[in-house]
């Protein structure tokens, strides 16, 4: 008995240990989840570089602001499969946490600065002042219905699928090719003003007209109205002169 004492006395730090070490192992998932600067690494730092001051393939991220990282990832305009992939809203390739997670780990890159993301609130818009604004500063690209329009050398989306929050970032941001808009343009509550417009002629249009047309605006509208009405001549026309 007294070795069997001794054996068990010795075993128990080995013992110990053991389950110290089982205790302290990560689990399987901890192992496999990717962390937001490995993420950061391997799909951003190629083009936008590890610092995010950009390289010779992206842009600086520095002071795009977390509105503007949000912008991006959040419309699936980020990351690009390749450098030459055009930039267009897609399906967002992270879910909203690592999302998340990314904004917070590329804000704290030495000297990052820029908007933050906005917090909108459309209860409460004027949507009558918000068509104002929109016609003034949003309409000669993105069309009068928020389908989007063709420019040189380049396109303005539809708006059909923006968030509140997404226009409001695109506002303040100037993401691509599109101007900033500052306060003295659009201040905050026009900005949320905007977004209910922009929503409410995108998802919810009132066709007073009566048919659509798919909403391609009134030379369009005005070219079917007049093709319409010299076919109608042309039946009549055929009709007066079968019958004489």
């Amino acid at each position: 008995m007294p070795g069997l004492a001794t054996r068990l006395l010795l075993a128990l730090p080995v013992v110990a240990g053991v389950v110290a070490l089982l205790a302290l192992r990560p689990t399987a998932g901890a192992e496999t989840a990717p962390t937001a600067r490995t993420i950061y690494l391997g799909d951003c730092a190629v083009c936008h570089g590890a610092d995010g001051a950009g390289t010779q393939r992206g842009p600086g991220l520095l002071a795009s602001g977390k509105a503007g990282v949000d912008f991006y990832l959040s419309t699936g305009r980020m990351p690009l499969q390749t450098p030459t992939q055009a930039v267009e809203r897609h399906a967002p390739r992270y879910g909203p946490e690592t999302i998340r997670a990314l904004i917070d780990y590329i804000a704290t890159l030495p000297g990052f600065h820029g908007p933050d993301i906005p917090v909108v609130d459309t209860a409460q818009a004027d949507v009558a002042r918000g068509g104002t604004l929109y016609r003034l500063n949003c309409a000669a690209c993105h069309a009068w219905s928020g389908r989007g329009g063709a420019l040189l050398h380049r396109e303005a989306p539809p708006l059909d699928r923006a968030t509140a929050t997404q226009i409001v970032e695109a506002i303040i941001v100037g993401p691509g090719n599109m101007p900033s808009f500052g306060p003295a343009a659009i201040n905050t509550p026009g900005q949320a003003d905007v977004a209910a417009y922009t929503h409410q002629i995108t998802r919810n249009p009132d066709d007073r007209g009566g048919f659509a047309l798919w909403h391609l605006g009134p030379l369009p509208e005005g070219a079917v109205a007049l093709f319409a009405g010299m076919l109608l001549l042309l039946v009549l026309a055929r009709a007066i002169g079968t019958r004489a």
